[in-house]
């Protein structure tokens, strides 16, 4: 089943309980919240406060994206805050294998997150530990920019990798989703779709969630 995962970095922090209770009881089972911290990327949004906020305020699933220069010394507070899962950078790690243990080792479920210039080839030794990929579908460090097509191929890699190999983990995507690419992208083989602008900017977001989730299931069955 085809997951859409709205992203707060679209939503309203002014009103965060308010634009998340809809959606949880329209059906979402998880948010996406993106972590900058002005140096990997050029912008800066939140850190475990708002984390733990969110987490007293629902009981969806948190998907923390951390698009920081130290994962390894803030992801365990991210989990201690009520990340369910966190996902990191491949171009942040230099030691991968074990950011991943740790994460999983402190309760989170780990993922892996790759820049658009990123080959998918860098995750090889990973992809049997990793519990999803996030592939990039922008440049990260700003909301509502346009996709990148080429993330498809980045998308069809994985889910070739991942139906031969027998292995298990997740394809996510974010950046640039919109109604009229999200049936492609389902066809390629993306499982967790995240989208910002496109949920958050509706005037019903529980209608564009529906909308978007039967477009989802309409493509899920077709093979490209």
């Amino acid at each position: 089943m085809v997951e859409i995962i709205p992203s707060i970095l679209a939503a309203d922090f002014a009103r965060l309980a308010e634009e998340i209770a809809p959606l949880e009881r329209g059906g979402v089972s998880m948010l996406h919240i993106d972590v900058m911290d002005g140096h990997f990327v050029p912008n800066l949004t939140v850190g475990p406060p708002l984390v733990a906020c969110l987490r007293k305020t629902t009981k969806l699933a948190l998907d923390v994206h951390l698009m920081i220069t130290d994962p390894d010394r803030y992801a365990p507070a991210f989990i201690q805050a009520g990340a369910d899962l966190v996902s990191v950078h491949q171009e942040t790690c230099p030691h991968l294998d074990r950011t991943i243990r740790m994460i999983q080792s402190e309760g989170a479920k780990a993922g892996v997150v790759l820049n658009p210039a990123t080959p998918v080839g860098t995750l090889e030794n990973v992809l049997d530990l990793v519990d999803y990929v996030l592939i990039m579908s922008v440049n990260p460090g700003f909301g509502g920019q346009k996709f990148i097509p080429r993330a498809l191929d980045k998308i069809r890699a994985l889910d070739r990798i991942k139906r031969e190999s027998g292995l298990e983990f997740r394809i996510e995507i974010d950046g640039g989703v919109t109604t009229g690419n999200l049936a492609g992208i389902v066809r390629a083989g993306c499982e967790w779709v995240v989208a910002g602008v496109t949920v958050f900017g509706a005037p019903d977001r529980v209608a564009r969630v529906a909308e978007m989730q039967g477009i989802a299931r309409g493509a899920a069955s077709v093979c490209v």
